[in-house]
């Protein structure tokens, strides 16, 4: 399955994730993300001080506003 990168705050979507299969992995740093096919964040912390560093090729999921089966639907949806 497919490998994506949940950050810790999100422990619903890791949770479901997970029982539906997919390797999922806590983003607790840069190194974290790389090999990920999806990366999904919470926004708080985006881009704090206006420095942004590419660590992934893959897609990144901003979560905010959204119910952890929304943010599953749209991890399906970009890796399939």
């Amino acid at each position: 399955m497919p490998k994506v990168g949940i950050e810790q705050s999100l422990t619903d979507v890791y949770d479901l994730l997970k029982t539906k299969g997919y390797d999922v992995v806590q983003l607790k740093n840069e190194q974290d993300a790389q090999g990920c096919e999806c990366c999904v964040i919470t926004g708080v912390d985006s881009n704090v001080m206006g420095i942004q560093n590419t660590v992934t090729s893959g897609a990144v999921i901003n979560a905010s506003g959204m119910t952890p089966d929304e943010i599953c639907h749209r991890v399906e949806e970009t890796i399939h």
